[in-house]
Order: C-alpha cells, then structure tokens, then sequence
C-alpha cells in the first residue's frame, strides 16, 4: 500500500456546492475523521443567480476548523477544491472580487452565445459539444466584460480558484474541469487564442490551466491560521462539482456512471474515447490516462420540491415521502427546477413545467415530482445511448437525493438496472481521494482504497414494466412540444420497447 493510502495519512476535500461549502477529513482507507458545513445564500433574480465570493471563502474556512478539530496536525498531507461549474467572476490583480460569483446557472449572457458560438465554432465542434449554452462560463465572461470597469492586471477566476490562490497566498493555475465552460481546448491542451481575441477577451486575463491533480503548492501561514489547515499543506488542482462526486463514487472505468441528484441532476461517466454531441448537451472532461469523462448537468432535479412544497422541512418531506409511497400514483410532473428552460438530456430555453395525469392532493403531487424525476433520468442515458457513450458498466447514484430510499428505489425501477449507494456520497470525499495523487497515489488506486462501495439497490422488474408506458407518455409528451428531438425519442422508444 502506498503510504499516501494508510491510516496516517489525513486527506482533506473541500466542496463549494449551490447551498453549502463542506469540508472533509479523511484517511487513505476511506474512514471519515471529520466533517463540517457552512450554509450559502444567493440572489435570485429572473434568470440571474449570484453569490458574494467572500462568503464562499469565509464559510470554507470556518468549516475546515470544525472538520480538522482532533485531528493531529502532522497526519494532513494535502488537499483539493471542486466548485460549481461555469462559476466566474472578476478580480483585481490581488484576487479581490470586482464582481459578483456569476453561478453555474445564471443565464444572463443569453445574448451573448451566438457570438460566442459563431466565432468558436471550429474549437467547440472539435471538442464535441457543437455550442455553448447561455449558462456557460465563457459567455458569461463577455456579459461581464461589458458591464465592470476593468483595472490593469484584472483576473477572470473560476470559483474553486478564488480558494486555491487564498490557500497559496498568490495565484496558481487554474484546472481543466473548471476552465472547459470558458473555453479551453482540451485536446490541445491550451486557450483558444485566436478565438478567444476575437470575441475581445483581453490577453492575460485568463489563468494558467493545468490537468486535476496536478500539485498547485503548499498552503500559506495566513491561510493556516484562517483555516486550521496546517501550512504546508499540498493543495492538489480540484475539479468540478460534478466530477468530485464521480470519483467520490468511484465511477472511472469505462462505461461506469454516476448520476448525482441534487437541486438539479447531473451525469458523469467514463469513455474510452471522447463522445461527441451534435446536440450540443453533452461535454467530455478529461479522464486519468487517456479517458474521457462525458456528461450533462440537468436543469430538472430536486429543487422542484423546493419550488413546490416551500418551507418543508426534512422531517416533513419524510412524511410526504411515505403519503407518497402509498398512493401507487402514475401523474407525472416534469421537474425543472428553475426557471431558463432545460439543459439536458435536451435543449430547450422555452421548456417550463408540465404535469401529466391528475395528481389528487399534496402526496400525489410529490410523488409526481419523484417520478417525473426517474423519468428524466431514463431519458438522460437513452440520450447518451443515442451519442454511442458507454452506459452498460457500473452505476451509482449519489447527492442528496439518494437519501429518500424511496425515491432511490423508483429510480431503479424506471431505469431498470442495479444501482450501489456509496457509504460517503459527496463531493468533498471526491477531493479527497484526488487529493491523495499530490502524496504518490494513483488515481484508480486512490479510488479503490478510499471509496466504499456501500448497499446495492435492485430493480423491481415488475414494476419496470408497468412504468415503462409511463414513460414513453412522457417522452411523447416531451416530443409534441417540439423539446426533445426526434430522433432521440425514436430511440428512447426503442429502448422501451426491446
């Protein structure tokens, strides 16, 4: 065993998310040593969605004191930060925040992507994923050249790096996960100069960008004592949220999958070669070696119940859950969790909710919520089916969502297919175990000591196939519309209907 993955050793990981910042302690078998949150509150505004940038700082410090309280200091070896992604903002030349933290869904730049999309055309098609979408970082950025005064020397950071240069004391380079919304080319491995000048991004503004896992440099004292982090400390490039959580699951191999619910749904798998979309949903991050990790981030997801049932709380959303259970309903409510239309496993900024069947009272209603939700996710890999992604490997589901064991269970059913419940289902254990590589680890190896696989659910093939007419409504319901395309729901049809 490496010694990277011993009991000695103390791993940390640390997750900016959409509500809270988390910390983590780990050692190289996986045993959670501490644990600690902070909250994070946004301004919502239409299709804006902004945090304070010091808040996030703020809040990852106070959680790490409380996660590292016990721990021998001389056990921490390293660490790393995974962050929402497409998240930016603007900085003076010392990293303090001109702007505010535009969030990984703030579709403010709308106007802004056909330029983007025009002007880039030649890099994204090579890329795979054909466009841009308004929520995207590099739009954003243009929206936000155009609205702040810019000092000389002036930074564009991506969340997670506002952390790493607070951590370091100065700045340090910037990773792929997070640099791909803003434009990186990840086959050449470097900015898209030319395209980039001509959609007037000035030189210099961009940060260095290295591969996740790279070693960034040591945390300074100000940043111990902020902190509780020991200086010294290795701070190894993160990822994106939605990646922490796929190696936090364990999800590396070739046709394994992670599917995270949250406030939204996101997929993340694994690819020997990288899978392209035509539709312009679907986007590969770098793997370890020469994989490729696609997915597609949702615009439906838990936050439908949010939007739904305001100011429930978990003990009452557990009383919803068991009504629900009950009732054996099949309505269907589509789940957009916010408003700007959907993202994937389709494109459509004019989608809005929708509701099939006639859920009768408040359980019926949540349990159309729950549904309609499996559904999504069904569609999800039919669509990636469709791009010839590999989907017939390992499946694990995690998030906060993976809680309700009911709904864990419907998901099962609607897709038809086992799936396990990492024991540590977050993205700050993703970090961890990416942390370890900075201390001589492996990243498979890291996985394979550091992520617990935890309990096996089984679909019901009965109630498989009594869902599956429920799904092909839905998918027909989505198709009328003029959402889904039709080719992708040929294809989903066929699939239901072997």
């Amino acid at each position: 065993m490496s010694d990277a993955l011993s009991t000695d050793a103390v791993h940390l990981g640390l997750d900016l998310g959409t509500q809270s910042a988390r910390a983590v302690a780990v050692d190289g078998t996986g045993r959670l040593l501490g644990a600690a949150s902070r909250p994070l509150t946004g301004h919502r505004a239409g299709v804006r969605h902004e945090q304070d940038p010091e808040s996030w700082w703020s809040a990852l410090a106070a959680a790490c004191r409380e996660a590292l309280t016990g721990t021998d200091p001389r056990r921490v070896r390293d660490l790393a930060v995974d962050a929402t992604s497409g998240t930016v903002l603007l900085t003076d030349p010392a990293g303090v925040p001109l702007t505010p933290g535009l969030m990984y869904d703030d579709r403010r730049a709308d106007a802004y992507t056909d330029r983007v999309n025009t002007l880039g055309a030649p890099v994204w098609d090579r890329l795979g994923y054909r466009a841009m979408q308004p929520s995207w970082a590099l739009p954003k950025l243009l929206w936000l050249l155009d609205h702040t005064d810019l000092p000389a020397g002036a930074r564009l950071l991506h969340q997670a790096d506002l952390i790493t240069w607070r951590l370091a004391g100065h700045q340090v380079p910037s990773d792929t996960g997070h640099a791909l919304k803003t434009g990186y080319d990840l086959i050449a491995e470097r900015w898209p100069e030319a395209e980039l000048d001509a959609l007037g991004v000035p030189a210099g503004l961009l940060p260095d960008v290295v591969r996740p896992g790279t070693v960034l440099g040591t945390v300074c004292a100000a940043a111990a004592e902020a902190t509780g982090i020991p200086a010294g400390t290795l701070i190894t490039a993160g990822t994106t949220d939605g990646c922490a959580a796929q190696i936090g699951a364990g999800a590396l191999t070739p046709g394994a999958w992670n599917s995270v619910l949250g406030t939204t749904l996101v997929l993340k798998g694994a690819s020997p070669h990288l899978v392209r979309d035509p539709g312009g949903v679907v986007y590969c991050h770098r793997g370890p070696g020469n994989t490729w990790l696609p997915g597609g981030a949702s615009s439906s997801g838990a936050g439908v119940l949010a939007r739904r049932f305001p100011g429930a709380r978990p003990a009452d959303l557990d009383a919803l859950t068991a009504r629900a259970a009950a009732t054996g309903s099949t309505a269907v409510v589509y789940p957009l969790a916010g408003p700007g239309g959907e993202r994937f496993p389709f494109r459509a900024k004019g989608a809005v909710p929708f509701t099939l069947g006639e859920p009768s009272g408040e359980a019926e209603e949540f349990h159309a919520c729950l549904l309609g939700t499996a559904l999504v996710e069904r569609l999800c890999f039919d669509y990636l089916d469709h791009l010839g992604a590999p989907v017939a490997g390992p499946l694990t589901f995690t998030g906060g969502g993976a809680r309700n064991r009911y709904w864990t269970q419907l998901r099962a059913d609607v897709l038809g297919r086992c799936a396990r419940l990492p024991e540590q289902t977050e993205s700050a254990l993703g970090m961890a175990v990416l942390a370890a590589t900075a201390s001589g680890a492996t990243l498979q190896d890291a996985a394979g000591s550091m992520v617990r696989p935890g309990a096996e659910v089984r679909p019901d093939p009965d109630r498989t196939a009594r869902l599956l007419p429920v799904y092909l409504d839905f998918v027909d319901a989505l198709a009328r519309r003029g959402w889904l395309p039709p080719a992708v729901a040929g294809h989903a049809r066929g699939k239901a209907r072997p």
